[in-house]
């Protein structure tokens, strides 16, 4: 079963993200902050994780890189979540370590869509 982290200050998204992929084959959990993140990724690291572009309590570059510092054997597939195509931020996140990104508001069709195909580049 797939672990799926959703980090993001919107409880909205958040519970949009559970709400879609949450079933048999992913469990999804929610973080708040980048902090929060960190600290449940030290007790277990998921196997996907998307990060909010806009955290408020430290960049989205700077959570990726300490996940991808802590991460060990198995690391993650990140995604940094953003509200529109911003070249710069996507590279940023690029070289920090992210897979890719993500538009929100996202609806069902798009969410898994973009899960489907980070299942094809695994």
């Amino acid at each position: 079963m797939k672990r799926c982290m959703f980090v993001d200050d919107s409880s909205v998204i958040r519970k949009v993200a559970k709400r879609i992929l949450n079933g048999p084959d992913m469990i999804v959990t929610e973080a708040s902050s980048g902090q929060e993140a960190l600290d449940m990724c030290a007790f277990e690291m998921p196997d996907v994780i998307v990060v909010d572009g806009n955290l408020e309590d430290m960049p989205a570059t700077e959570l990726i890189r300490r996940i991808r510092a802590a991460a060990g054997q198995f690391p993650p597939q990140i995604l940094v979540s953003l509200v529109e195509v911003e070249v710069a931020a996507i590279m940023r996140a690029k070289r920090a370590g992210a897979h890719g990104y993500l538009l929100k508001p996202f609806n069902r069709p798009q969410l898994l869509e973009r899960f489907r195909t980070l299942q094809a580049a695994a």
